[in-house]
């Protein structure tokens, strides 16, 4: 307003000159419109003087109904309020300038709960932050059937508008039928069937089952939610969300609502609001990197993590300082496994959930011990019965490897493991009747000393061979692993695994 001032006032004082009809007219209409916007801006600051001031002066230019009082009272009327103009501007000029440079004291940060002060679009959830900074989720206690079919049908709508404010716009229903078309329920829990799959829903008042305050629930009817703030309270991480109401009964059209809240949303950003989030910003990285199925799981064939190699490996070369037992760990992939099973690692990554759909799939399909028995056919077949008849497909040595910590729940040092190649050598050559070559021989020697990385490739094969069909939280049941320096074993309970 500072330099509206100045042009209204220089507006003014050309009315002194001889100007042509047509300008007193202009000045009128921009007047009555300037002092009536001063007039209501001063009564919503509470200011009355200015407020009676700018009222009394827009009816006195007013160009409807003219008041005549000659053209000398009008000379000394318009120097009058140009003056005026000109010490408004004055003095909001200094007031500006006092404030840039004695700034207000920066309150000190409280991180303390607040749970007892929030706002009326505030609410206090247990969700052991499991929400991604960066998703917004459409939330209803009744559902609206216009919205409900808006977003169902119209995807792209809430998907569009949410790469417009930066967020992940999420509508539960529709993230569940993309978790089943994306077989990340399958992976997730091996042990559930078709059937079960297909009837497990989510609906869209999920999140307020975990209010804090169940009361809450009265003051939500639908609309979005963020996670503004996270926070430990009574050892528990705790989520205060801000609700942003959206009605499709309202007199306001719902893209004017979605313009709105997105609005909203960035001025919040702006000044500060959530920027006490204590959850990693790779989440929301995680989460859309999962956001598509693997190229080849689109098959209806299972993809196959091997290859048709026959198990002939030339090992490592040995260096003096060498222990494989000091370089074993069964969640990382060894250096030279790297490109053999790259496929099994993008599947795993691109799997992974976060935010709202990684908390989902805990609520509705937490893995319990549901463990599938481990069936070793007459052919060789490692198959999980439980699991849907899943296969478990590994090459000749590796899978030769894994028959000998099978028969040894006991588990076996490495340090001991020249002590089982002969056994190893059987095992290997029921793999390959037709005869071991000496290249495969060669194989076999590497895979038992101690001194070679190449019992921890064969572990790692293994491991990614079970991984890469269903989730680490029971496939660690199945693998070979263990504590460098300690016995390695399948921990697999020995009363589930079958030879027939």
């Amino acid at each position: 307003m500072r330099y509206t001032y100045l042009i209204l006032a220089a507006m003014f004082l050309l009315c002194l000159a001889p100007m042509p009809i047509g300008y007193f007219s202009l000045v009128r209409l921009v007047a009555v419109i300037s002092f009536g916007v001063m007039a209501y801006k001063s009564y919503a600051a509470k200011k009355e003087i200015f407020s009676w001031t700018f009222g009394i002066l827009a009816l006195l230019f007013q160009p409807f109904v003219k008041i005549t009082l000659g053209r000398t009272i009008w000379n000394i009327i318009d120097v009058v309020v140009a003056i005026g103009f000109i010490l408004l501007f004055l003095y909001e000029n200094n007031m500006l300038k006092k404030i840039q440079n004695n700034p207000p004291p920066k309150k000190p940060i409280d991180d303390s709960p607040k749970l007892d002060n929030l706002d009326k679009n505030e609410f206090a959830f247990k969700l052991s932050g499991k929400l991604a900074p960066k998703e917004l989720i459409y939330v209803a206690s009744e559902e609206d059937p216009v919205l409900s079919d808006l977003f169902e049908n119209n995807p792209e709508v809430i998907e569009g508008w949410g790469k417009m404010i930066g967020f992940h716009v999420i509508y539960l229903p529709l993230l569940m039928k993309r978790l089943k078309d994306e077989k990340v329920l399958k992976y997730r829990a091996p042990y559930l069937s078709d059937a079960e799959i297909a009837t497990a829903a989510v609906g869209n008042d999920f999140l307020l089952n975990h209010l804090q305050n169940p009361n809450d629930r009265k003051r939500i009817s639908q609309g979005f939610m963020r996670t503004e703030d996270i926070h430990r309270s009574g050892g528990q991480d705790q989520a205060i969300n801000r609700f942003y109401p959206i009605s499709s009964a309202s007199s306001e059209p719902i893209v004017d609502q979605l313009h709105r809240i997105g609005k909203q949303i960035a001025i919040e950003s702006h000044e500060g609001h959530g920027s006490n989030f204590r959850i990693e910003e790779k989440c929301l990285d995680d989460y859309q990197k999962a956001s598509l199925p693997p190229s080849k799981s689109n098959s209806s064939e299972p993809t196959v993590f091997y290859d048709e190699w026959d198990g002939d490996d030339l090992g490592a070369n040995v260096t003096p300082s060498f222990d494989a037992d000091q370089h074993f760990n069964s969640q990382q992939m060894g250096e030279n496994t790297d490109d053999l099973i790259e496929e099994i690692k993008e599947r795993i990554a691109k799997l992974r959930q976060r935010g709202i759909a990684e908390y989902i799939l805990e609520q509705l399909i937490h893995p319990d011990d549901r463990l599938s028995r481990l069936v070793v056919t007459k052919d060789n077949r490692i198959i999980l019965p439980d699991y849907n008849n899943m296969e478990i497909k590994m090459e000749p040595l590796v899978k030769a490897v894994y028959f000998l910590f099978l028969k040894h729940p006991e588990g076996i040092y490495f340090k001991h493991l020249p002590d089982y190649r002969k056994e190893l050598t059987g095992i290997y050559n029921k793999l390959r009747p037709y005869g071991i070559t000496d290249r495969a021989l060669q194989s076999i020697e590497d895979v038992t000393n101690p001194l070679l990385n190449s019992i921890n490739e064969k572990c790692a094969r293994i491991r990614g061979a079970f991984v890469g069909q269903f989730d680490n939280y029971m496939a660690k049941n199945y693998y070979v692993d263990g504590v460098r320096g300690e016995v390695k074993k399948i921990a697999l309970p020995r009363n589930l695994v079958v030879w027939e």
